[in-house]
């Protein structure tokens, strides 16, 4: 398990060893032809910032050989904005007095319609946790209803145990992502302090029950701004090398989601809201309860992303539209594999629902048709669907 091997780490002790990290170290780490977790630290401490020229120009090699010249594009399919957990940062925290929704079978078919509409064949279901309402039997049916429509079907909801992986891994499901949020347990405790979240150690052990359980890919990632980046980035690292190594059947992707500061404290409900009326106080409680503890600037960002590629070739590293336009036209020649596009965050978001609150701010609202353009722009070929898993099913 991995929680064994993390519990030997003392994040202090980490955070020290990379910060310490000189020009020296990044130097030898980009000479070797294939690096290791020493090298990660050096790749992502301060001392690499003036190095961000040449990590990005190898990370781009890197991707051309492995992935070659093309961008995989998915979308988010919210299902339920129901949530039992109090977490500071997101829009559905049951905390939060918004007006809640599951999609029934027929508006998540409405749902389903319009985005293949679109294009695409590799959707992301996503849902807040919880159990009672939003449960396995509830997945199971979500998949049986949207398999027949999308040759690629991942899963972003509650942590499950191994034999409920395994029950809707039968009914179609490919990947899970499951995002730590923080490997700093104090921290992970203030800002999870209600709910079955709360419990750090069985999130922790999430990916190895899915690697159990014959999980054909695993997202991993942390919410960065939560604490130091750099460190939070170090342990996903070594979380994605244990990963690799025991259950190497399984294929892995990294995502960079962060808190940025114009997802701020005005949009949390405030104690008051009984003074302003229910309605008001439903559009104040919008994603992004808390302004980021570190913020992260977009070269650190870059640097991050060529970091992990210079550490991992075979990894798959997925951009949202959390970010700008900008930043995303820029990134995905340097290391980026797959992004989103035409994002709705609320369950209903695309037919049923258009005007419900969303879980977080988008920031890139292109179209995908929009996207697809300024990929082949830039001599990439948009991919609607997972590839792989076409073979696999064959």
């Amino acid at each position: 398990m991995f929680s064994k091997i993390f519990q030997r780490e003392e994040w202090g002790l980490v955070k020290s060893s990379i910060y310490s990290k000189t020009a020296a170290d990044v130097e030898r780490a980009l000479a070797r032809d294939s690096r290791d977790l020493e090298d990660f630290k050096a790749l992502i401490s301060p001392a690499a910032a003036p190095y961000l020229e040449t990590m990005a120009q190898m990370s781009h090699r890197l991707t051309i050989k492995r992935f070659g010249k093309v961008m995989q594009l998915y979308i988010p399919l919210y299902l339920s904005n129901e949530c039992q957990n109090i977490c500071t940062y997101c829009g559905f925290s049951y905390d939060n007095k918004i007006r809640r929704r599951t999609l029934s079978a027929g508006e998540l078919l409405k749902e389903a319609d319009v985005i293949r509409q679109m294009g695409y064949e590799h959707v992301l279901l996503v849902s807040g946790e919880a159990n009672q309402t939003v449960g396995v039997d509830y997945f199971i049916k979500a998949l049986q209803v949207v398999r027949p429509h999308f040759a690629n079907i991942s899963m972003e909801v509650q942590p499950l145990d191994q034999e409920d992986y395994e029950r809707l891994i039968q009914e179609g499901l490919h990947t899970v992502l499951v995002y730590q949020e923080t490997y700093h347990r104090e921290d992970y405790k203030l800002h999870h302090p209600k709910g079955k979240k709360s419990n750090f150690g069985y999130r922790l052990e999430t990916p190895d029950r899915l690697g159990r359980a014959g999980i054909h890919k695993m997202g991993l990632g942390v919410l960065i701004g939560l604490e130091d980046w750099r460190t939070d980035s170090f342990f996903t690292a070594m979380h994605l090398r244990y990963l690799e190594k025991v259950y190497w059947r399984t294929k892995y992707s990294i995502s960079f989601p962060r808190l940025r500061p114009f997802q701020a404290a005005s949009y949390k409900l405030q104690a008051a809201s009984d003074e302003v009326g229910a309605v008001s106080g439903e559009l104040q409680a919008a994603s992004g309860a808390i302004q980021p503890k570190v913020e992260m600037t977009d070269r650190e960002l870059i640097q991050l992303i060529c970091a992990y590629r210079l550490l991992d070739e075979e990894v798959e590293l997925s951009l949202s539209t959390r970010e700008s336009p900008l930043f995303r036209d820029h990134a995905i020649r340097l290391g980026i594999t797959a992004i989103s596009a035409g994002s709705r965050t609320n369950p209903g978001g695309y037919a049923v629902d258009p005007g419900s609150l969303e879980q977080f701010e988008i920031h890139d609202d292109r179209s995908p048709a929009a996207i697809a353009a300024m990929i082949r722009g830039q001599g990439y070929e948009p991919v609607w669907k997972d590839w792989d898993a076409v073979l696999q099913m064959k």
